[in-house]
C-alpha cells in the first residue's frame, strides 16, 4: 500500500513538475537525444559487423565439404575416364 501511495505522489509530482517546466524539459530532452542516437547507433553497428563476421566464419565452414564432395567427384570421373580408355 505504501508502494501504491508513493507511486501515486511521485506521478502528480512529475505531472506537476512537467507542466511548471516544460521549456526546461524540452530544452534537457533535446540536449539528451543526440548522445543517445550516437551511442545507440554505434553500438549497432559494432553489433552489426560482429554479426557479420560469424556469418563469414559459417559461410567459410559450408564451403569445405563442399570442396572435399567435388575432389570425390573429379576422381570418380577420372576413374571412369580411365576405364573408358582401356575399352577403346
Amino acid at each position: 500500500m505504501k508502494t501504491l501511495i508513493g507511486g501515486a505522489i511521485a506521478v502528480l509530482l512529475g505531472v506537476v513538475g512537467l507542466a511548471v517546466w516544460f521549456n526546461q524539459f524540452l530544452v534537457l530532452l533535446a540536449g539528451c537525444i543526440p548522445p543517445v542516437l550516437l551511442l545507440g547507433g554505434g553500438l549497432a553497428l559494432y553489433l552489426g559487423f560482429d554479426e557479420l563476421k560469424d556469418s563469414w566464419k559459417k559461410d567459410e565452414g559450408a564451403d569445405a565439404p563442399v570442396a572435399q564432395d567435388d575432389k570425390a567427384k573429379i576422381e570418380e570421373l577420372e576413374k571412369e575416364l580411365e576405364a573408358l580408355k582401356k575399352e577403346k
